[in-house]
């Protein structure tokens, strides 16, 4: 099974950095892309870019994320194709945490998964075929101090995503799980001059999603890890 037999994608999630590495990368290679975040008025340049729709979703709500749904059945089509990029952290000592936050960044970061994955495969499983990915964090495989917040969500979705793929691989939808493991450079965060290749670039990323999507049947991951070469682990 190849890249060219799917058509289009649903990035939840979606801002700039990664998201718009991976619209990029879906639009150049002939698949219609879906964008959703909280605010959908930040995806006016990137949806004009790669000729997306837009589409305003709170993942971590059930009622946005049927309504999402909904909305694409109507006017975009079940997506082969959904990357949930969507994730919330606070920081701090544990004892100081405020459990308001923290459940809204379990809530976002892995109940938004569940709801999105859950919808994407329930239009997925009549036809047998489509890819769920979910992005991950070192975060999801160790615990850092005065983090526990996004290790909790990211452990959750790492979890979930396990589970998944030994559900849904033998029924023909692949999912799978990144660990983006690094800082990812971006306008405001500049890799210093003296330490060149030191961050992860989101087109360099895109390109690891793009490979799983085109892994064959007789080949698939379920996860996959990205770091720069001078990223202790």
């Amino acid at each position: 099974m190849s890249q060219h037999e799917y058509k289009s994608a649903l990035i939840v999630g979606a801002g700039s950095g990664l998201s718009a590495a991976l619209a990029r990368a879906f639009t150049k290679d002939g698949i219609k892309v879906a964008l959703a975040a909280r605010d959908a008025g930040k995806l006016d340049a990137l949806a004009k870019e790669t000729n997306a729709k837009a589409y305003s979703c709170d993942a971590s709500q059930r009622g946005d994320v049927d309504k999402l749904f909904a909305d694409l059945d109507r006017d975009f089509g079940a997506p082969e194709i959904v990357v949930y990029n969507a994730s919330f952290r606070i920081r701090g000592p544990f004892a100081d945490l405020d459990p308001d936050g923290v459940a809204k960044s379990i809530a976002i970061s892995a109940f938004g998964g569940f709801l999105v994955a859950q919808q994407a495969v329930k239009r997925m499983l009549p036809n047998k075929r489509g890819i769920v990915l979910l992005t991950g964090a070192s975060a999801g495989v160790k615990g850092y101090p005065e983090s526990a917040p996004f290790a909790m969500g990211k452990f959750a979705l790492r979890g979930m995503a396990q589970s998944m793929a030994r559900e849904l691989h033998p029924m023909g939808i692949h999912v799978a799980h990144v660990v983006v493991d690094g800082g990812i450079k971006s306008e405001r965060r500049v890799e210093p001059a003296d330490k060149p290749e030191s961050m992860l670039d989101p087109t360099d990323i895109a390109e690891t999603y793009m490979h799983l999507i085109r892994q064959p049947l007789n080949a698939w991951s379920w996860e996959i890890e990205v770091r720069p070469w001078t990223e202790k682990f």
